[in-house]
Protein backbone atom coordinates (compact mmCIF):
# COMPACT_ATOMS: atom_id res chain seq x y z
CA UNK A 1 0.00 0.00 0.00
CA UNK A 2 1.55 3.40 -0.94
CA UNK A 3 2.20 5.55 2.05
CA UNK A 4 0.05 8.16 1.23
CA UNK A 5 -3.05 5.68 1.40
CA UNK A 6 -1.19 4.38 4.67
CA UNK A 7 -1.94 7.85 6.32
CA UNK A 8 -5.28 8.30 4.95
CA UNK A 9 -5.87 5.20 6.72
CA UNK A 10 -4.83 6.28 9.80
CA UNK A 11 -6.09 9.33 9.59
CA UNK A 12 -10.22 7.74 9.06
CA UNK A 13 -9.30 5.30 11.80
CA UNK A 14 -8.20 8.05 14.06
CA UNK A 15 -11.09 10.20 13.17
CA UNK A 16 -13.19 7.27 13.80
CA UNK A 17 -11.98 6.31 17.34
CA UNK A 18 -12.36 10.21 18.08
CA UNK A 19 -16.21 10.20 16.68
CA UNK A 20 -16.92 6.99 19.12
CA UNK A 21 -15.16 9.21 21.96
CA UNK A 22 -17.02 11.94 21.17
CA UNK A 23 -20.51 10.02 21.30
CA UNK A 24 -19.70 8.03 24.17
CA UNK A 25 -18.77 11.59 25.87
CA UNK A 26 -22.43 13.17 24.55
CA UNK A 27 -24.37 9.67 25.73
CA UNK A 28 -22.88 9.91 29.22
CA UNK A 29 -23.20 13.82 28.93
CA UNK A 30 -26.98 13.84 27.92
CA UNK A 31 -27.78 10.76 30.81
CA UNK A 32 -26.11 12.80 33.28
CA UNK A 33 -28.21 15.63 32.43
CA UNK A 34 -31.58 13.64 32.46
CA UNK A 35 -30.65 12.27 35.94
CA UNK A 36 -29.97 15.77 37.32
CA UNK A 37 -33.36 17.20 35.95
CA UNK A 38 -35.20 14.05 37.32
CA UNK A 39 -33.67 13.32 40.55
CA UNK A 40 -34.68 16.69 42.86
CA UNK A 41 -32.89 13.96 45.61
CA UNK A 42 -29.31 14.39 43.64
CA UNK A 43 -29.88 17.70 43.31
CA UNK A 44 -30.38 18.64 46.99
CA UNK A 45 -27.39 16.63 47.50
CA UNK A 46 -25.39 17.52 45.33
CA UNK A 47 -25.89 21.70 46.29
CA UNK A 48 -25.50 20.46 49.86
CA UNK A 49 -22.36 18.78 49.38
CA UNK A 50 -20.94 21.97 47.08
CA UNK A 51 -22.15 24.50 49.83
CA UNK A 52 -20.36 22.19 52.64
CA UNK A 53 -16.56 21.70 50.27
CA UNK A 54 -17.19 25.75 49.78
CA UNK A 55 -17.98 26.48 53.42
CA UNK A 56 -15.06 23.61 54.89
CA UNK A 57 -12.26 24.89 52.39
CA UNK A 58 -12.62 28.34 53.43
CA UNK A 59 -12.68 27.46 56.94
CA UNK A 60 -9.84 25.37 56.58
CA UNK A 61 -8.07 27.94 54.85
CA UNK A 62 -8.73 30.37 57.66
CA UNK A 63 -8.25 28.03 60.77
CA UNK A 64 -4.56 26.79 58.93
CA UNK A 65 -3.79 30.53 58.46
CA UNK A 66 -4.94 31.85 61.82
CA UNK A 67 -2.70 28.48 63.46
CA UNK A 68 0.42 29.15 61.16
CA UNK A 69 0.33 32.69 61.83
CA UNK A 70 0.07 32.03 65.28
CA UNK A 71 2.93 29.18 65.63
CA UNK A 72 5.26 31.22 63.63
CA UNK A 73 4.78 34.42 65.71
CA UNK A 74 5.62 32.28 68.84
CA UNK A 75 8.45 30.88 67.49
CA UNK A 76 9.97 34.00 66.70
CA UNK A 77 9.40 35.51 69.48
CA UNK A 78 11.29 33.00 70.76
CA UNK A 79 13.96 32.92 68.65
CA UNK A 80 14.24 36.74 69.27
CA UNK A 81 14.35 36.69 72.53
CA UNK A 82 17.13 33.81 72.53
CA UNK A 83 18.98 36.35 69.98
CA UNK A 84 18.86 39.22 72.34
CA UNK A 85 20.27 36.62 75.45
CA UNK A 86 23.01 35.90 73.60
CA UNK A 87 24.06 39.05 71.95
CA UNK A 88 24.48 40.16 75.50
CA UNK A 89 26.78 37.27 76.45
CA UNK A 90 29.19 38.03 73.32
CA UNK A 91 29.20 41.69 74.36
CA UNK A 92 30.17 41.02 78.14
CA UNK A 93 32.62 38.48 77.23
CA UNK A 94 34.41 41.18 74.11
CA UNK A 95 34.21 43.80 76.74
CA UNK A 96 35.74 41.84 79.81
CA UNK A 97 39.32 41.50 78.73
CA UNK A 98 40.84 42.96 81.70
CA UNK A 99 39.62 40.43 83.66
CA UNK A 100 40.63 37.17 81.03
CA UNK A 101 44.17 38.73 80.82
CA UNK A 102 44.23 38.54 84.63
CA UNK A 103 42.52 34.56 84.39
CA UNK A 104 45.69 33.78 81.38
CA UNK A 105 48.53 35.06 84.00
CA UNK A 106 47.63 33.26 86.60
CA UNK A 107 46.62 29.76 85.13
CA UNK A 108 49.23 29.98 82.13
CA UNK A 109 46.76 29.09 79.93
CA UNK A 110 45.68 31.28 76.79
CA UNK A 111 42.05 32.15 77.04
CA UNK A 112 39.40 33.34 74.05
CA UNK A 113 36.29 34.54 75.49
CA UNK A 114 34.26 34.48 72.73
CA UNK A 115 35.22 31.15 72.36
CA UNK A 116 34.00 30.60 75.95
CA UNK A 117 30.91 32.33 75.35
CA UNK A 118 29.82 30.45 72.09
CA UNK A 119 30.46 27.24 73.35
CA UNK A 120 28.17 28.29 76.67
CA UNK A 121 26.01 29.51 73.66
CA UNK A 122 25.71 26.77 71.50
CA UNK A 123 26.19 24.10 74.45
CA UNK A 124 28.46 22.46 71.83
CA UNK A 125 32.13 21.39 71.45
CA UNK A 126 33.05 19.54 68.66
CA UNK A 127 30.12 17.96 67.43
CA UNK A 128 27.64 21.18 66.86
CA UNK A 129 24.99 22.80 68.06
CA UNK A 130 23.11 21.04 71.00
CA UNK A 131 20.31 23.98 71.72
CA UNK A 132 18.57 23.16 67.64
CA UNK A 133 20.19 26.62 66.20
CA UNK A 134 23.45 28.08 64.76
CA UNK A 135 25.38 31.42 65.24
CA UNK A 136 27.65 33.10 63.29
CA UNK A 137 29.77 36.14 65.25
CA UNK A 138 31.84 38.22 62.28
CA UNK A 139 34.10 40.58 62.38
CA UNK A 140 34.06 42.30 58.96
CA UNK A 141 37.57 44.12 59.79
CA UNK A 142 39.72 41.31 61.32
CA UNK A 143 38.02 37.68 59.55
CA UNK A 144 40.51 35.96 62.14
CA UNK A 145 38.29 37.13 65.05
CA UNK A 146 35.25 35.62 63.55
CA UNK A 147 33.63 32.56 65.20
CA UNK A 148 30.72 30.16 63.71
CA UNK A 149 29.02 26.90 65.46
CA UNK A 150 28.34 23.95 63.15
CA UNK A 151 30.59 25.42 60.01
CA UNK A 152 28.46 27.87 59.04
CA UNK A 153 30.32 30.65 57.25
CA UNK A 154 29.14 34.41 55.56
CA UNK A 155 27.90 33.02 52.40
CA UNK A 156 24.81 31.55 54.27
CA UNK A 157 23.77 34.87 55.45
CA UNK A 158 21.10 36.36 53.53
CA UNK A 159 22.80 39.30 51.18
CA UNK A 160 19.85 41.54 52.21
CA UNK A 161 19.69 40.91 56.05
CA UNK A 162 23.52 41.36 55.85
CA UNK A 163 23.20 45.04 54.32
CA UNK A 164 20.45 46.15 56.62
CA UNK A 165 22.78 45.08 59.54
CA UNK A 166 26.01 46.96 58.24
CA UNK A 167 23.78 49.79 57.61
CA UNK A 168 22.47 49.80 61.70
CA UNK A 169 26.42 49.16 62.85
CA UNK A 170 27.81 52.11 60.72
CA UNK A 171 25.24 54.13 62.39
CA UNK A 172 26.45 53.18 65.91
CA UNK A 173 22.97 51.48 66.50
CA UNK A 174 23.51 48.34 68.24
CA UNK A 175 20.35 47.66 69.56
CA UNK A 176 18.73 47.20 66.65
CA UNK A 177 17.50 43.04 65.74
CA UNK A 178 16.95 42.53 61.82
CA UNK A 179 15.05 39.24 60.82
CA UNK A 180 14.42 37.64 57.53
CA UNK A 181 12.94 34.11 56.97
CA UNK A 182 13.59 31.99 54.21
CA UNK A 183 14.79 28.91 52.34
CA UNK A 184 18.59 27.88 53.27
CA UNK A 185 21.02 24.90 52.97
CA UNK A 186 22.85 24.63 55.76
CA UNK A 187 26.26 22.56 55.56
CA UNK A 188 25.66 19.31 56.90
CA UNK A 189 21.68 19.35 55.10
CA UNK A 190 20.81 17.56 52.18
CA UNK A 191 18.15 20.48 51.34
CA UNK A 192 17.54 23.69 52.16
CA UNK A 193 14.39 24.32 54.94
CA UNK A 194 13.00 27.17 56.24
CA UNK A 195 15.13 29.31 58.41
CA UNK A 196 14.52 32.60 60.77
CA UNK A 197 17.88 34.14 60.29
CA UNK A 198 18.69 37.23 63.13
CA UNK A 199 21.06 40.06 62.65
CA UNK A 200 22.45 42.37 65.33
CA UNK A 201 26.13 43.40 66.37
CA UNK A 202 28.01 44.53 69.19
CA UNK A 203 31.26 46.86 69.47
CA UNK A 204 34.55 46.14 71.28
CA UNK A 205 35.19 48.96 73.41
CA UNK A 206 38.72 48.34 73.79
CA UNK A 207 40.11 47.94 69.68
CA UNK A 208 37.09 50.13 68.47
CA UNK A 209 35.78 47.38 66.15
CA UNK A 210 32.46 45.58 66.16
CA UNK A 211 30.92 42.17 65.15
CA UNK A 212 27.94 41.05 63.61
CA UNK A 213 26.12 38.41 65.31
CA UNK A 214 23.57 36.08 62.82
CA UNK A 215 21.45 33.57 64.28
CA UNK A 216 20.13 30.76 62.39
CA UNK A 217 16.66 28.77 64.19
CA UNK A 218 15.20 26.23 61.67
CA UNK A 219 11.64 26.16 61.56
CA UNK A 220 11.84 22.40 60.85
CA UNK A 221 9.83 21.43 63.73
CA UNK A 222 7.50 24.05 63.11
CA UNK A 223 6.99 22.72 59.72
CA UNK A 224 6.51 19.72 60.51
CA UNK A 225 3.49 20.33 63.47
CA UNK A 226 2.01 22.58 60.89
CA UNK A 227 1.71 20.23 58.27
CA UNK A 228 0.15 17.59 60.69
CA UNK A 229 -2.14 20.22 61.36
CA UNK A 230 -2.56 20.69 57.87
CA UNK A 231 -3.67 17.07 57.00
CA UNK A 232 -5.99 16.85 60.13
CA UNK A 233 -7.82 20.10 59.30
CA UNK A 234 -8.43 18.35 55.16
CA UNK A 235 -9.16 14.58 57.10
CA UNK A 236 -11.62 16.31 59.55
CA UNK A 237 -12.80 18.66 56.54
CA UNK A 238 -13.29 15.64 54.08
CA UNK A 239 -15.11 13.40 56.74
CA UNK A 240 -17.54 16.37 57.65
CA UNK A 241 -18.10 17.16 54.18
CA UNK A 242 -19.13 13.36 53.73
CA UNK A 243 -20.94 13.61 56.81
CA UNK A 244 -23.18 16.29 55.57
CA UNK A 245 -23.96 14.36 52.28
CA UNK A 246 -24.83 11.49 54.18
CA UNK A 247 -26.91 14.19 56.36
CA UNK A 248 -28.89 15.52 53.50
CA UNK A 249 -29.30 11.97 51.55
CA UNK A 250 -30.82 10.51 54.79
CA UNK A 251 -33.30 13.87 55.56
CA UNK A 252 -34.23 14.47 51.67
CA UNK A 253 -35.04 10.53 51.32
CA UNK A 254 -37.31 11.03 53.89
CA UNK A 255 -38.73 14.68 51.97
CA UNK A 256 -38.33 13.07 48.37
CA UNK A 257 -39.57 9.57 48.94
CA UNK A 258 -43.47 10.32 49.61
CA UNK A 259 -42.96 12.69 47.11
CA UNK A 260 -42.23 9.96 44.50
CA UNK A 261 -44.45 7.72 45.48
CA UNK A 262 -47.30 10.72 45.29
CA UNK A 263 -45.69 11.45 41.66
CA UNK A 264 -46.13 7.24 40.51
CA UNK A 265 -49.70 7.52 42.03
CA UNK A 266 -50.68 10.75 39.69
CA UNK A 267 -49.23 9.32 36.99
CA UNK A 268 -51.22 6.13 37.45
CA UNK A 269 -54.48 8.13 38.47
CA UNK A 270 -53.49 9.59 34.82
CA UNK A 271 -53.37 6.84 32.76
CA UNK A 272 -56.75 5.57 34.14
CA UNK A 273 -56.44 3.91 37.38
CA UNK A 274 -58.96 5.66 39.68
CA UNK A 275 -58.79 3.70 42.01
CA UNK A 276 -54.89 4.20 43.01
CA UNK A 277 -54.32 5.62 46.51
CA UNK A 278 -51.42 6.82 48.65
CA UNK A 279 -50.54 4.75 52.09
CA UNK A 280 -51.38 7.81 54.92
CA UNK A 281 -48.54 7.49 57.82
CA UNK A 282 -48.61 9.60 60.64
CA UNK A 283 -49.98 13.45 60.91
CA UNK A 284 -47.21 15.43 59.47
CA UNK A 285 -47.58 17.55 56.39
CA UNK A 286 -46.48 14.81 54.07
CA UNK A 287 -49.52 12.76 55.73
CA UNK A 288 -51.96 15.63 55.19
CA UNK A 289 -50.64 15.79 51.83
CA UNK A 290 -51.50 12.47 51.38
CA UNK A 291 -54.93 12.23 52.70
CA UNK A 292 -55.15 15.86 50.27
CA UNK A 293 -54.22 13.47 47.32
CA UNK A 294 -56.72 10.51 48.20
CA UNK A 295 -59.70 12.44 48.22
CA UNK A 296 -58.85 14.52 45.67
CA UNK A 297 -58.72 11.26 43.57
CA UNK A 298 -62.13 10.44 44.95
CA UNK A 299 -63.68 13.07 43.40
CA UNK A 300 -61.75 12.76 40.52
CA UNK A 301 -62.65 9.25 40.40
CA UNK A 302 -66.38 10.29 41.17
CA UNK A 303 -66.54 13.60 38.57
CA UNK A 304 -65.25 11.54 36.28
CA UNK A 305 -67.78 8.26 36.79
CA UNK A 306 -70.70 10.84 36.64
CA UNK A 307 -69.41 12.64 33.29
CA UNK A 308 -68.49 9.09 31.78
CA UNK A 309 -72.61 7.92 32.38
CA UNK A 310 -73.76 11.33 31.12
CA UNK A 311 -71.48 10.89 28.16
CA UNK A 312 -73.09 6.88 27.77
CA UNK A 313 -76.35 8.53 28.20
CA UNK A 314 -75.71 11.27 25.79
CA UNK A 315 -74.43 9.43 22.91
CA UNK A 316 -76.82 6.32 23.58
CA UNK A 317 -79.69 8.93 23.15
CA UNK A 318 -78.38 10.62 19.86
CA UNK A 319 -77.66 7.21 18.47
CA UNK A 320 -81.34 5.82 19.25
CA UNK A 321 -82.91 8.85 18.14
CA UNK A 322 -80.91 8.76 14.92
CA UNK A 323 -82.08 5.18 14.38
CA UNK A 324 -85.37 6.15 15.26
CA UNK A 325 -85.66 8.78 12.93
CA UNK A 326 -84.79 6.77 10.20
CA UNK A 327 -88.13 4.56 10.05
CA UNK A 328 -90.53 7.75 9.63
CA UNK A 329 -87.89 9.36 7.50
CA UNK A 330 -88.02 6.40 5.23
CA UNK A 331 -92.04 6.96 5.23
CA UNK A 332 -91.74 10.63 4.71
CA UNK A 333 -89.17 10.31 2.06
CA UNK A 334 -91.22 7.51 0.45
CA UNK A 335 -93.75 10.62 0.02
CA UNK A 336 -92.00 13.38 -0.61
CA UNK A 337 -90.51 11.32 -3.67
CA UNK A 338 -94.40 10.78 -4.94
CA UNK A 339 -95.48 14.60 -4.56
CA UNK A 340 -91.88 15.79 -6.30
CA UNK A 341 -92.40 13.66 -8.90
CA UNK A 342 -96.17 14.61 -9.25
CA UNK A 343 -94.78 18.56 -8.62
CA UNK A 344 -96.54 19.66 -12.35
CA UNK A 345 -99.65 18.34 -11.91
CA UNK A 346 -100.08 20.63 -9.08
CA UNK A 347 -100.44 24.62 -8.57
CA UNK A 348 -97.72 26.87 -8.31
CA UNK A 349 -97.66 26.90 -4.55
CA UNK A 350 -97.98 23.33 -3.99
CA UNK A 351 -95.20 22.22 -6.67
CA UNK A 352 -92.86 25.22 -4.49
CA UNK A 353 -93.97 23.39 -1.60
CA UNK A 354 -92.62 19.82 -2.89
CA UNK A 355 -89.35 20.97 -3.93
CA UNK A 356 -88.78 22.63 -0.74
CA UNK A 357 -89.71 19.99 1.28
CA UNK A 358 -87.43 17.73 -0.80
CA UNK A 359 -84.58 19.63 -0.65
CA UNK A 360 -84.76 20.18 3.49
CA UNK A 361 -85.71 16.43 3.69
CA UNK A 362 -82.21 15.85 1.53
CA UNK A 363 -80.40 18.36 4.32
CA UNK A 364 -82.40 15.96 7.13
CA UNK A 365 -81.23 12.84 5.94
CA UNK A 366 -77.28 14.46 5.16
CA UNK A 367 -77.62 15.40 9.17
CA UNK A 368 -78.50 12.12 10.23
CA UNK A 369 -75.93 10.84 8.48
CA UNK A 370 -73.75 12.78 10.48
CA UNK A 371 -75.04 12.40 13.67
CA UNK A 372 -74.79 8.17 13.28
CA UNK A 373 -71.30 8.80 12.48
CA UNK A 374 -70.39 11.01 14.68
CA UNK A 375 -72.05 8.80 17.52
CA UNK A 376 -70.17 5.70 15.86
CA UNK A 377 -67.01 8.23 16.82
CA UNK A 378 -68.18 8.62 20.57
CA UNK A 379 -68.69 4.87 21.04
CA UNK A 380 -65.68 4.60 19.77
CA UNK A 381 -66.97 1.60 16.95
CA UNK A 382 -65.23 3.51 14.12
CA UNK A 383 -62.64 1.13 11.91
CA UNK A 384 -60.53 1.94 9.07
CA UNK A 385 -60.62 -0.03 5.92
CA UNK A 386 -57.01 0.35 4.44
CA UNK A 387 -55.49 0.24 1.14
CA UNK A 388 -52.35 1.25 -0.32
CA UNK A 389 -53.98 3.83 -2.54
CA UNK A 390 -52.34 6.80 -5.42
CA UNK A 391 -53.45 10.37 -3.19
CA UNK A 392 -53.83 11.90 -6.19
CA UNK A 393 -56.54 9.86 -7.37
CA UNK A 394 -58.18 10.71 -4.27
CA UNK A 395 -58.03 14.19 -4.63
CA UNK A 396 -59.40 14.40 -8.25
CA UNK A 397 -62.31 11.95 -7.57
CA UNK A 398 -62.85 14.53 -4.46
CA UNK A 399 -62.81 17.13 -6.86
CA UNK A 400 -64.86 15.57 -9.62
CA UNK A 401 -67.79 15.27 -6.49
CA UNK A 402 -67.17 19.02 -5.49
CA UNK A 403 -67.39 20.73 -9.59
CA UNK A 404 -70.98 21.37 -9.53
CA UNK A 405 -71.12 23.22 -7.00
CA UNK A 406 -67.94 24.89 -7.89
CA UNK A 407 -69.71 25.78 -10.91
CA UNK A 408 -72.64 26.89 -9.81
CA UNK A 409 -70.49 29.10 -7.28
CA UNK A 410 -68.40 30.46 -10.30
CA UNK A 411 -65.24 28.90 -8.50
CA UNK A 412 -62.25 27.26 -10.17
CA UNK A 413 -60.19 24.79 -8.87
CA UNK A 414 -56.02 25.28 -9.22
CA UNK A 415 -54.57 21.53 -9.23
CA UNK A 416 -50.49 21.83 -7.75
CA UNK A 417 -49.79 17.97 -7.86
CA UNK A 418 -45.94 16.29 -7.84
CA UNK A 419 -45.16 14.24 -11.02
CA UNK A 420 -44.55 11.13 -8.70
CA UNK A 421 -47.21 9.03 -7.37
CA UNK A 422 -48.23 9.84 -3.66
CA UNK A 423 -48.46 6.30 -2.29
CA UNK A 424 -50.07 5.72 1.30
CA UNK A 425 -52.09 3.39 3.08
CA UNK A 426 -55.26 5.34 3.80
CA UNK A 427 -59.38 4.21 3.78
CA UNK A 428 -59.86 6.16 1.04
CA UNK A 429 -63.76 6.80 1.86
CA UNK A 430 -62.97 8.81 4.84
CA UNK A 431 -60.13 10.60 3.16
CA UNK A 432 -62.53 11.83 0.17
CA UNK A 433 -65.08 12.69 2.64
CA UNK A 434 -62.61 15.30 4.18
CA UNK A 435 -61.14 16.22 0.88
CA UNK A 436 -65.25 17.12 0.08
CA UNK A 437 -65.74 19.05 2.84
CA UNK A 438 -62.60 21.43 3.04
CA UNK A 439 -63.61 21.54 -0.57
CA UNK A 440 -67.41 22.53 -0.06
CA UNK A 441 -65.99 24.85 2.75
CA UNK A 442 -63.34 26.32 0.65
CA UNK A 443 -66.41 26.97 -1.90
CA UNK A 444 -69.26 28.78 0.05
CA UNK A 445 -66.11 30.38 1.94
CA UNK A 446 -64.00 31.49 -0.93
CA UNK A 447 -66.43 34.26 -2.31
CA UNK A 448 -66.42 32.85 -5.93
CA UNK A 449 -62.54 33.21 -5.91
CA UNK A 450 -60.16 30.43 -6.71
CA UNK A 451 -58.95 27.38 -5.07
CA UNK A 452 -55.91 25.94 -4.64
CA UNK A 453 -55.63 22.56 -4.22
CA UNK A 454 -51.72 21.32 -3.18
CA UNK A 455 -50.31 17.77 -3.16
CA UNK A 456 -47.01 17.06 -1.34
CA UNK A 457 -45.14 14.16 0.00
CA UNK A 458 -42.03 13.02 1.86
CA UNK A 459 -40.59 9.63 2.61
CA UNK A 460 -42.75 9.09 6.12
CA UNK A 461 -45.85 11.45 5.39
CA UNK A 462 -48.61 12.61 2.80
CA UNK A 463 -50.08 16.11 2.70
CA UNK A 464 -53.52 17.67 1.07
CA UNK A 465 -53.38 21.66 1.40
CA UNK A 466 -56.52 23.42 0.30
CA UNK A 467 -56.01 27.30 0.10
CA UNK A 468 -58.99 29.85 -0.90
CA UNK A 469 -58.76 33.54 -0.98
CA UNK A 470 -62.46 34.29 1.05
CA UNK A 471 -62.97 36.28 4.11
CA UNK A 472 -60.45 34.12 5.82
CA UNK A 473 -60.34 33.15 9.98
CA UNK A 474 -60.08 35.83 12.84
CA UNK A 475 -57.17 35.18 15.85
CA UNK A 476 -57.94 32.29 17.87
CA UNK A 477 -60.78 30.66 15.45
CA UNK A 478 -58.14 27.84 13.64
CA UNK A 479 -59.26 25.30 16.28
CA UNK A 480 -62.95 26.74 16.94
CA UNK A 481 -63.62 25.92 13.23
CA UNK A 482 -63.20 21.95 13.90
CA UNK A 483 -66.13 22.45 16.62
CA UNK A 484 -69.78 20.91 16.27
CA UNK A 485 -72.09 23.25 14.56
CA UNK A 486 -69.63 25.93 14.72
CA UNK A 487 -69.60 29.33 12.54
CA UNK A 488 -67.38 32.03 12.42
CA UNK A 489 -70.46 34.27 11.46
CA UNK A 490 -74.01 33.13 13.60
CA UNK A 491 -75.76 35.56 11.38
CA UNK A 492 -74.46 34.06 8.07
CA UNK A 493 -76.43 31.55 6.62
CA UNK A 494 -75.06 28.05 5.01
CA UNK A 495 -75.26 28.22 1.07
CA UNK A 496 -74.48 25.02 0.40
CA UNK A 497 -76.96 23.49 2.90
CA UNK A 498 -74.11 21.89 5.32
CA UNK A 499 -75.05 20.23 8.95
CA UNK A 500 -72.15 22.02 10.63
CA UNK A 501 -70.80 18.84 11.41
CA UNK A 502 -68.66 18.35 8.31
CA UNK A 503 -65.18 19.76 9.61
CA UNK A 504 -65.96 18.20 13.00
CA UNK A 505 -66.07 14.56 11.15
CA UNK A 506 -63.39 15.32 9.06
CA UNK A 507 -60.85 16.01 11.87
CA UNK A 508 -61.96 12.36 13.72
CA UNK A 509 -61.23 10.89 10.19
CA UNK A 510 -57.98 12.11 10.23
CA UNK A 511 -57.25 11.28 13.70
CA UNK A 512 -58.67 7.99 12.86
CA UNK A 513 -55.84 7.50 10.18
CA UNK A 514 -53.06 8.84 13.15
CA UNK A 515 -52.87 12.23 10.90
CA UNK A 516 -53.52 15.64 11.61
CA UNK A 517 -56.10 18.51 9.89
CA UNK A 518 -55.10 22.15 10.76
CA UNK A 519 -56.19 25.50 9.55
CA UNK A 520 -54.61 28.59 8.93
CA UNK A 521 -56.49 31.88 8.28
CA UNK A 522 -56.40 35.30 8.19
CA UNK A 523 -58.94 38.03 7.53
CA UNK A 524 -59.51 39.30 3.78
CA UNK A 525 -56.04 36.72 3.23
CA UNK A 526 -58.69 33.55 2.34
CA UNK A 527 -57.81 30.13 4.65
CA UNK A 528 -55.82 27.17 4.19
CA UNK A 529 -56.55 23.68 5.65
CA UNK A 530 -54.09 21.26 5.50
CA UNK A 531 -54.37 17.03 6.00
CA UNK A 532 -51.21 15.43 6.58
CA UNK A 533 -51.36 11.93 7.21
CA UNK A 534 -48.87 9.39 7.36
CA UNK A 535 -47.74 6.85 4.15
CA UNK A 536 -47.60 3.62 6.58
CA UNK A 537 -50.38 2.82 8.81
CA UNK A 538 -49.89 3.42 12.37
CA UNK A 539 -46.84 5.33 12.18
CA UNK A 540 -45.82 8.70 13.87
CA UNK A 541 -45.82 11.46 12.26
CA UNK A 542 -42.89 14.01 12.50
CA UNK A 543 -43.95 16.26 10.33
CA UNK A 544 -45.52 17.71 7.44
CA UNK A 545 -44.35 17.84 3.65
CA UNK A 546 -46.41 21.69 3.34
CA UNK A 547 -46.24 24.49 5.18
CA UNK A 548 -49.32 25.53 6.92
CA UNK A 549 -49.14 28.99 6.01
CA UNK A 550 -48.87 29.83 2.39
CA UNK A 551 -45.77 30.68 0.66
CA UNK A 552 -47.09 33.94 -0.31
CA UNK A 553 -47.90 35.35 3.04
CA UNK A 554 -44.89 33.79 4.43
CA UNK A 555 -42.65 35.45 1.90
CA UNK A 556 -44.87 38.52 3.08
CA UNK A 557 -44.11 38.44 6.27
CA UNK A 558 -40.65 38.20 6.06
CA UNK A 559 -40.53 41.51 3.66
CA UNK A 560 -42.60 43.27 6.54
CA UNK A 561 -39.81 41.76 9.39
CA UNK A 562 -42.71 40.89 11.28
CA UNK A 563 -43.23 37.66 12.72
CA UNK A 564 -47.07 37.23 14.27
CA UNK A 565 -48.48 33.92 15.84
CA UNK A 566 -51.41 33.44 14.10
CA UNK A 567 -52.17 30.14 13.94
CA UNK A 568 -52.73 27.24 16.82
CA UNK A 569 -52.69 23.87 15.53
CA UNK A 570 -56.02 21.24 15.81
CA UNK A 571 -54.25 18.73 15.90
CA UNK A 572 -50.95 16.94 16.69
CA UNK A 573 -47.43 19.38 16.91
CA UNK A 574 -47.48 20.77 13.53
CA UNK A 575 -43.42 18.93 12.82
CA UNK A 576 -40.86 20.19 10.39
CA UNK A 577 -43.20 22.57 8.67
CA UNK A 578 -45.00 24.31 11.75
CA UNK A 579 -45.41 27.71 11.61
CA UNK A 580 -45.54 30.20 14.84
Amino acid sequence: MPPTNKKSARRRTFRQILGGVRRRVRRAAGWARRLWRRSLQLQVVTSTLLISVTVVVVLGIFLSEQISTSVMAGSKRSAVDEAVADRLQIHNALNQRQDEQTKTAESGVKSEPLDEVMNAITGSGEGGSEQGYEVLVLNPTSPGKSRASNGVSPLDVPSGLQRDVRRHLEKQDYQTTTTVIQSIKLPGESQPRLTFVIGSGVDELASGEYFEIYHFFPFTAEEEMLSKVRLAIVVVGLGLVLLLAAIAYVVTRQVVTPVRLARQAAERLASGKLDERLKVRGEDDLARLATSFNEMAANLALKIHQLEELSQVQRQFVSDVSHELRTPLTTVRMAADLLYDAREDFDPMAARSAELMQAQLERFESMLADLLEISRYDAGAATLDLDSVNVCDVVHRAIEDSAALAERHSTRFELRLPVEACMAEIDKRRVERILRNLLFNAIEHGEGREVVVTVGADRDAVAIAVRDHGIGLKPGEETMVFDRFWRADPSRARTIGGTGLGLAISREDATLHGGWLQAWGQSGEGSQFRLTLPRAAGADLKGSPLPLVPPEIEMRRTWRGHMTPVLLPAMGDGGGHEED
